[in-house]
């Protein structure tokens, strides 16, 4: 199983970007999916989180209102929408798929299967 995330660079604050994350060797389509982040220096924090269907999105108090996070089942990829980027959303951002996984979503214990990350950073 492979998560993918790509979209990652460099922007100025109040600019956007859009990530994607593609999964191979596995469906995610009844599946919880989610994006975390990870500050250097800082732990590996919950972003956004979806669920199977789309119908219900999770959002960390620090991104809601700017972020956004999206599905497409039939492509088994999941979306995030990055607008008004302020310089704290620098981060290493890992795309996370659950597997039968229990528990809230913002929980990182939720899921089973990790990306290897894409660097955001936002300069002034």
């Amino acid at each position: 199983v492979q998560l993918q995330a790509s979209g990652g660079g460099l922007v100025q604050a109040g600019g956007s970007l859009t990530l994607s994350c593609a999964a191979s060797g596995h469906s995610f389509e009844r599946e919880a999916r989610a994006w975390f982040r990870q500050a250097p220096g800082k732990k590996r924090e919950f972003v956004a989180a979806i669920s199977w269907s789309g119908g219900s999105t999770y959002y960390a108090d620090a991104v809601k209102g700017r972020f956004s996070i999206s599905r497409d089942n039939a492509e088994n990829t999941i979306g995030l929408q990055m607008n008004r980027l302020k310089l704290e959303d620098t981060a290493v951002y890992y795309c996370a798929g659950s597997s039968g996984g229990t528990g809230s979503y913002m929980d990182s214990r939720k899921y089973r299967y990790w990306g290897r990350g894409t660097q955001v950073t936002v300069s002034s």
